[in-house]
This record gives C-alpha cells, sequence and structure tokens, in this order.
C-alpha cells in the first residue's frame, strides 16, 4: 500500500513538474516569437493547460517572467567554458563570436526584457546581475593595461553589449554578418597596443 501511495504521490509531482515546465516553455516560445507582452490566456493555450493552472504554478505574470528570465540565464552559460585557444587575442575573438551569436538569439526576450525591466524586480535584479558578470568576464580576458585603462575598457564592454547588438541589428538593420564584423573590428582595434 506504501509503495503505491509513494508511486501515485511521484507521478502526481512528475505532472506537476511537467505542466510547470510545459507553461514556461510556452512563454519562451511566445516571447521568441515576438509577443513581448503574452497575456496568461495566450501561455495557458501554448502550454495546453488551464488558466488556473498557469496561476497555480506562477502567483502573477512577474512570477512567470522570473521564471523564463532563470530559464535564459542558461543560455549565456556557453561564456563561461573555457576558450579553444590559449592565445589572449584569439581568445577574444572567441568571446566576440560567443557573445554575437548568444545575443541575436537573445533580441526577441531582449525586447520583452525591456518593456517590462521597469516594473520587475526580478528581471532587473537578473539584468544587473548578467551585466556584471559579462564585466568581470572581460575584465579578466582583456591584457592588463587594457582592463585597466578606464576609457578603453568602458568601450569595449559597451560595444560588445546586448544594447549595442539591439542598436545594430533594430535600428540599423544591419545584417547579424555585418554587425558581428562591426563588433569585432572595434573591439579588437580598442584591445590592440
Amino acid at each position: 500500500m506504501a509503495k503505491m501511495q509513494a508511486a501515485v504521490k511521484d507521478g502526481r509531482r512528475r505532472r506537476t513538474l511537467d505542466s510547470r515546465q510545459r507553461i514556461v516553455t510556452a512563454m519562451i516560445e511566445l516571447v521568441g516569437e515576438g509577443h513581448i507582452t503574452p497575456s496568461a490566456e495566450d501561455v495557458a493555450v501554448r502550454a495546453a493547460v488551464g488558466l488556473r493552472t498557469v496561476f497555480r504554478h506562477f502567483r502573477d505574470m512577474e512570477s512567470l517572467y522570473a521564471a523564463l528570465t532563470s530559464s535564459l540565464v542558461e543560455q549565456y552559460e556557453m561564456w563561461l567554458i573555457p576558450f579553444e585557444s590559449l592565445d589572449p587575442l584569439d581568445q577574444l575573438k572567441e568571446m566576440i563570436e560567443r557573445r554575437t551569436a548568444t545575443f541575436e538569439r537573445m533580441l526577441p526576450f531582449k525586447r520583452a526584457g525591456d518593456a517590462h525591466r521597469h516594473m520587475s524586480p526580478a528581471i532587473q535584479a537578473e539584468h544587473v546581475r548578467v551585466t556584471m558578470l559579462l564585466r568581470r568576464r572581460l575584465a579578466s580576458l582583456l591584457p592588463r593595461k587594457v582592463a585597466e585603462d578606464p576609457a578603453r575598457f568602458e568601450l569595449i564592454d559597451l560595444m560588445l553589449s546586448l544594447d549595442v547588438w539591439q542598436r545594430l541589428r533594430d535600428d540599423q538593420c544591419l545584417p547579424a554578418e555585418v554587425a558581428r564584423a562591426l563588433v569585432s573590428e572595434e573591439v579588437l582595434r580598442l584591445a590592440g597596443d
């Protein structure tokens, strides 16, 4: 009898986790498709769950945005894996490639984040955390004299930001390969001797 109760409890837990993940996945898909502010109803339909199920897992849309943000942060982790090259210049080139590739995937989420960040403590906190993480990673990679030169460091950090990528892609309508080449050229120029 105890085994059967444990199995039922385990099955419910699996279904609960599955529903929660489907809801987060639905939110990610909708925002990824360009829906900057999907409604709870949109998410429920996409996740194939009831609206009450959405709010059983997430007390409000802010908590759902927080879950979306946490899921997306995992995509930034590729920036932390060791570089293939030991040469600092090649590592910088690899960093540029990693960041711009990730930025391209993250653009729809940046747009949604910008729309919600002012009213979402979770999105704001994660934005600050990731920005500081990227700055530390950049400082650790650059030659000491460049990292300790405030003007050069800040300009390189700016050029390697999602904000600049969004400007180049959305506002200036540059193709990804052109935007990547511009970012790379400027960062390498700033980091050079």
